[in-house]
C-alpha cells in the first residue's frame, strides 16, 4: 500500500481579481504594499492584487467580502469564486519572503489561496487604501506591472474565466453603470476579448436580449450626437 506524503503546515488565504471598466477600457484594482516597518526598504515593496490570510473560523466568502473592504473599502460588489492557487513556491519570492517576515508570523509556511474575481463600473465605485495598503489605484489589463507571489498569473486566470462567462452568463453588465450606450456596451465587449467587433451585428445580437432596455433619454454633456441610453434588467 503507498503512503501518502507528509503532511505540512499551510495558511490559506484568500485574493482577489476586482475588474472595473472606466467606459474605454478594462482596468484591475491594485494595491501597493505598505511598509511594515519604520525603516522597511522600500524596493521591496510591490503592488499586488487584494488578498489577505482567511480566519480560522471564516467563511470563504465571508472572507472574501472582509478582506476586500478592509483593504480597499469596496462593498456590496459583484464577488465570485473562480479558482485556487496552491503551487509549493509560489509565496517564496526574495521581495515577497523579505514583506512577509516582517509582516507575518509564519512567513515559512506554504500557502493556498482561493482566487476570487469581482466585477464594477469604475464611475460608481472609488477604492480607498487602508490596512496595509498603501496605495489603490486602477491599472489597465494590458499594462500590468510585474505583481507580488504569482498575483499576474492569478490575473490571467481570471480574465480567462471572465471571457469565458462574458456572454452566457450575461455578467458584462456588471461592468456598466446603471445607464449605457451600446457604444460603451460593445468598447467593454471588445476591451475583455481583446479583438474588434463587428458594429452592426453586435448592436442587432444585443437588442434580442429581453433584458437589455430602451430608455427614453439620450446622453448628457458630449461633444458628439447624443446617444440612446439602455439599462439591465437582472
Amino acid at each position: 500500500m503507498q503512503k501518502s506524503p507528509p503532511s505540512s503546515p499551510l495558511d490559506l488565504s484568500v485574493d482577489n481579481v476586482v475588474f472595473g471598466f472606466d467606459g474605454e477600457n478594462l482596468n484591475v484594482l491594485l494595491i501597493r504594499q505598505g511598509a511594515p516597518v519604520d525603516g522597511f526598504d522600500e524596493s521591496k515593496l510591490q503592488m499586488a492584487i487584494p488578498g489577505d490570510l482567511v480566519g480560522t473560523d471564516e467563511d470563504l466568502d465571508e472572507s472574501a467580502k472582509r478582506i476586500l473592504a478592509e483593504l480597499t473599502s469596496l462593498k456590496g460588489i459583484y464577488l465570485k469564486q473562480f479558482k485556487t492557487f496552491g503551487n509549493p513556491n509560489r509565496v517564496f519570492g526574495l521581495k515577497d519572503q523579505a514583506w512577509l517576515r516582517v509582516f507575518r508570523a509564519n512567513p515559512e509556511r506554504r500557502v493556498v489561496t482561493v482566487g476570487y474575481y469581482s466585477l464594477v463600473s469604475v464611475e460608481e465605485f472609488k477604492p480607498t487604501p487602508a490596512s496595509f495598503a498603501s496605495q489603490a489605484k486602477w491599472w489597465p489589463i494590458d499594462e500590468l506591472p510585474t505583481l507580488a507571489f504569482d498575483h499576474n498569473a492569478i490575473v490571467s486566470e481570471a480574465l480567462s474565466t471572465l471571457r469565458s462567462a462574458l456572454n452566457d452568463k450575461h455578467i458584462a453588465f456588471e461592468l456598466l453603470p446603471e445607464k449605457f450606450t451600446l457604444s460603451q456596451l460593445q468598447r467593454l465587449h471588445e476591451s475583455v476579448l481583446e479583438r474588434p467587433l463587428d458594429k452592426r451585428n453586435f448592436r442587432k445580437n444585443m437588442k434580442r436580449m429581453e433584458s437589455l432596455i430602451p430608455l427614453g433619454e439620450k446622453q448628457d454633456g458630449v461633444l458628439h450626437k447624443p446617444a440612446q441610453l439602455y439599462t439591465y434588467k437582472k
